[in-house]
């Protein structure tokens, strides 16, 4: 190990006042152009750690096998940051998805049928090889471009987020071969994986992974998350595995940057319903831990009840959807509720879609470890100021939410309880109430102050001591 690993002191950049800069190489599979909500949290703290004294270098995929592209993002990145990009040897994301395609309906030919099987054999062979995810295809080029980065200039920390968490590995590998303090910072736990579409995880992948696991965990200085409870399990699982990391929390935040006044009062947009209309609004990915069900079963029921209530309800989904969720929402034809299915739209859409909707709503599925998660879309819809619709089981979700005025909870396995807080939403809005939204103290949900705390973590697993000669 040498001192060219271990200190960026001389490396230039902004004066922070905080001393001598730092340099943090951050292994980042989705990064701008990728788009999406996971990409937000990487980006910002990018963003803004210069002003905290650490320069990032980033090491991210040429050729993302990924769903979504939004070129704006870049816009975010600091032009002095350092960027290498190393190819997958992934498929590109249409083959990925045809191949991992299911259909609830039983096939009506022999051949259909065949297909089914093929479809099916082939997936879970492709899950049995590609451990822990099919990002592991860009591992090889990612270390190969990785040490070259490392070998041209210093770098005091490495920082690898995930989900993917083949990321993880390679940040692991790095730190490993240059004995730089590793920081992993957990967009979603581990276990989440095991709950997405088509990613069938048996009892030999549960065993691969936990050890993959484990391995990282006890190359890491520190874990972070993305709520309190996560990094309480993460602390557990480190202890569990010999490692002696230390797990905190940093919450997804919003960037008031996002948020100017043109797009706080843009004009809201008419998608051919009109807009005397109550609007609640799903910005996000529809899908087994966030399912439309609950709330489809609870406009019908309301439907039965009070027609002329869901006469005026205009429900708005923005985002990606899987087919099941397609076909929950197929269900909504019986009623007069007027649904919007948009795609993904750029992330500026997005935040005039939430300040122009009376209502935004938040999905958790009743699930195990979804009572520690946060949707990352709250601290956005926070700050776009309206009333929130929360369909989640106690836990951190609600805790965050609980004291904001004009929010609703139910529970999703209650449609009941989740008709009655819809009914709520419509009869307020129908009456005129008004919540004092702008009394609602988000000062600590903003980007900046985040990515300081987070360079605060990060100067307590630097090697040298900031200001120390390189």
């Amino acid at each position: 190990m040498t001192a060219h690993f271990q200190t960026s002191a001389s490396a230039g950049s902004i004066d922070s006042g905080l001393g001598p800069p730092r340099r943090a190489l951050i292994v980042a599979y989705g990064f701008p152009p990728t788009g999406g909500v996971s990409v937000q949290r990487i980006t910002k703290f990018v963003k803004y750690l210069p002003e905290f004294g650490w320069n990032c270098s980033v090491l991210t995929v040429a050729n993302p096998s990924v769903p979504i592209i939004d070129e704006s993002l870049m816009r975010e990145v600091p032009a002095s940051t350092v960027i290498r990009r190393a190819r997958t040897l992934e498929p590109g994301y249409a083959t990925k998805s045809l191949v991992a395609a299911t259909s609830e309906r039983t096939p009506s030919s022999p051949i259909a049928k065949a297909r089914t099987l093929a479809r099916g054999a082939a997936r879970r062979a492709i899950n049995f090889v590609l451990q822990p995810d099919a990002q592991i295809l860009w591992r090889r080029h990612a270390l190969k471009e990785g040490r070259k980065l490392l070998a041209s200039m210093p770098h005091d920390v490495i920082v690898a987020t995930g989900p993917p968490f083949s990321s993880f590995l390679v940040a692991a590998t790095l730190a490993k071969e240059t004995g730089l303090p590793l920081a992993l910072d957990y967009r979603d736990e581990w276990a989440v994986m095991s709950f997405w579409e088509n990613k069938q995880i048996g009892i030999v992948e549960r065993s691969v992974q936990r050890r993959m696991q484990d391995f990282v965990v006890r190359r890491a200085a520190l874990l972070t998350a993305t709520t309190p409870a996560t990094a309480s399990e993460l602390q557990r699982i480190c202890q569990q595995a010999g490692g002696t990391a230390r797990a905190d929390y940093i919450y997804n935040g919003f960037d008031p940057s996002d948020y100017p006044a043109d797009a706080m009062a843009a004009k809201r947009k008419d998608y051919g319903n009109g807009v005397d209309c109550f609007r609640l609004s799903f910005v996000g990915t529809l899908w087994n831990v966030a399912p439309i069900g609950p709330v489809v079963d609870a406009v019908i029921a309301l439907s039965k009840r009070s027609p002329e209530l869901v006469e005026r309800l205009e429900l708005v989904l923005a985002g990606r959807r899987t087919v099941q969720q397609d076909a929950e929402l197929d269900r909504l034809a019986s009623t007069p509720a007027k649904v919007v299915r948009l795609p993904f739209i750029p992330h500026r859409e997005a935040i005039e879609l939430m300040c122009g909707s009376d209502g935004l709503l938040l999905i958790n599925a009743e699930m195990p470890t979804t009572e520690r998660l946060i949707n990352a879309k709250a601290f956005e819809y926070m700050a776009a100021r309206r009333p929130i619709l929360v369909v989640a089981s106690p836990g951190e979700l609600r805790r965050l939410l609980g004291d904001l005025p004009g929010t609703l909870f139910a529970h999703p396995g209650d449609p009941a309880e989740v008709s009655a807080q819809i009914e709520t939403a419509l009869v307020r809005w129908r009456e005129g109430a008004a919540f004092d939204v702008a009394s609602w103290e988000l000062k600590g949900f903003e980007r900046r102050n985040l990515a300081g705390r987070f360079a605060n973590m990060l100067d307590s697993i630097a090697i040298a001591p900031r200001g120390a000669a390189p």
